[in-house]
């Protein structure tokens, strides 16, 4: 039987790749996502031709506890099991903390974070049954170190990683591991708000001396899914040297 993985906001970007990645190594997928849902059904036909995988799709919103609920049931009945969970789901909040709303605050700590608690909290007793299981949480090097005018965003980020820390300790004896992606800049559509001598001025504090690839990242959220039981609770930093 293939193993399986669950990945949020996968329709672009870093959810994409990863689907790609993980699909090309015979995972079977459930993919999710909010608002692309033509796109999502796209990649998920594209993947059953290419690589012969089962696929579902979901479309709803992570910050919504009951459809995270209805998809980990779901995924379950279908696969039997969830051999790795992928959290890639978030939004961005470009401003000022004194200009943003107690609306647009809660919309983001409910996408960004509060959907990882939800995820693990529906999926986490099917590993623990199991003896087994992979959490990956995509995370930033804002929640490493922060980013003015990004304070919500990095706040999420930065409870993403103790979240990753705390959990993996928490399932270790389980034998599941629960690691962290703290990306920097990964060259996807939540960077395209910048200018063009915006993202050149950015590019020349990288010591690689270019983005990232969300290839990059899936790439490394599979050795991760694969790799040894024994690196557990870690937050990798995955930015060409940059912080």
């Amino acid at each position: 039987m293939n193993p399986s993985a669950l990945i949020t906001g996968a329709s672009r970007g870093i959810g994409k790749a990863i689907a790609e990645t993980f699909a090309e190594a015979g995972y079977n997928l459930a993919l999710c996502c909010h608002n692309s849902e033509k796109e999502l059904l796209s990649l998920a036909e594209e993947l059953r031709e290419q690589h012969s995988v089962q696929i579902l799709t979901f479309v709803g919103d992570v910050a919504d506890y009951p459809f995270v609920e209805r998809m980990a049931e779901e995924t379950l009945a279908a696969f039997h099991r969830i051999d790795v969970l992928i959290n890639n789901a978030g939004i961005s909040y470009i401003g000022l903390l004194t200009d943003m709303s107690l609306e647009d605050w809660n919309h983001i700590v409910a996408t960004n974070l509060t959907s990882v608690f939800s995820t693990c909290r529906c999926i986490v007793p099917s590993m623990v049954s199991a003896k087994s299981g992979r959490i990956i949480n995509i995370s930033s090097v804002w929640g490493n170190v922060g980013a003015s005018c990004e304070v919500a965003y990095s706040a999420c980020k930065g409870g993403i990683n103790a979240f990753t820390k705390a959990l993996g300790k928490e399932l270790a004896p389980s034998h599941i591991t629960v690691n962290a992606i703290a990306c920097g800049v990964i060259d996807t559509d939540m960077n395209h708000c910048f200018t063009e001598e915006e993202r050149l001025a950015l590019v020349e504090e990288i010591p690689a001396g270019r983005m990232g690839t969300p290839k990059e990242a899936a790439q490394l959220a599979l050795s991760i899914a694969t790799g040894p039981e024994y690196l557990n609770g870690q937050v990798l930093t995955l930015d060409g040297g940059w912080i």
